[in-house]
C-alpha cells in the first residue's frame, strides 16, 4: 500500500510563499470546487464563478512572496473569493452606469443637434424636465452637462463629495430619460 503524506496548513502556506508548485497544486485541487460553489451561490453563474476563483488563485501565485495569511487558509481563500465577487459587482455597476450615461448623451445630442438654430420639441421637453429637478440636482447637472465641468471640480465648487455629484447626475439623467421617453 502507498504511504499517505500529510501536510499541515502551515506548511502549505509556507510552500505558497516560497513558490512551491506542489503546494499550490494541493491548495488548488483541495479548495477549487468549494470556492467555485461558494461564488456560484453568490452569482448564480458557474462560468463567472470559475473565472473569479481562477483570478484569486492566479493572484495568490503572482503575489506569493508577499502573501500574508493570518487566518486559516480556508478562511483566507473564501474571503478573497468573496472580495473578488464584490469587485466584479462594482465593476459591472460602473460599466452599467457609464452605459446609461452614454445612452443619455446620445439621446440628448440627437435631439439637440438636429437643428442648430431652432430647438426641437424634444429639446424643449428636456429643458422643461431639467427645470423640474431639485435645485442642487439641477445645478450639478447643468455644471456637468452644459459647462462641461468634471465631477471633482463640481464637488469642490459646491462643497460636496464627488460621490454626491455622481448621484445627482445619475438621478437627473434617469428623471429626464423617463420623462422625455414618455412624451
Amino acid at each position: 500500500m502507498g504511504q499517505e503524506f500529510k501536510i499541515t496548513e502551515k506548511q502549505l502556506i509556507k510552500g505558497l510563499n516560497t513558490g512551491d508548485q506542489q503546494c499550490y497544486k494541493i491548495v488548488f485541487h483541495t479548495y477549487n470546487g468549494w470556492l467555485c460553489n461558494y461564488v456560484c451561490k453568490l452569482s448564480n453563474d458557474m462560468d463567472l464563478s470559475k473565472d473569479l476563483v481562477q483570478n484569486v488563485m492566479l493572484r495568490i501565485w503572482e503575489k506569493k512572496e508577499s502573501l500574508k495569511i493570518k487566518t486559516s487558509l480556508k478562511s483566507y481563500l473564501f474571503r478573497a473569493c468573496h472580495n473578488e465577487f464584490l469587485m466584479h459587482l462594482r465593476k459591472e455597476k460602473k460599466q452599467l452606469d457609464l452605459l446609461q450615461d452614454l445612452k443619455f448623451e446620445t439621446l440628448y445630442h440627437t435631439y439637440v443637434t438636429t437643428e442648430e438654430d431652432q430647438p426641437t420639441s424634444n429639446f424643449i421637453k428636456i429643458e422643461k424636465n431639467i427645470e423640474l429637478l431639485p435645485a442642487k440636482c439641477k445645478e450639478v447637472f447643468r455644471l456637468s452637462r452644459f459647462e462641461q465641468k468634471r465631477n471633482k471640480e463640481i464637488a469642490q465648487l459646491l462643497g460636496i463629495s464627488s460621490r454626491t455629484v455622481e448621484v445627482h447626475i445619475r438621478k437627473a439623467i434617469r428623471f429626464i430619460k423617463s420623462n422625455v421617453s414618455d412624451c
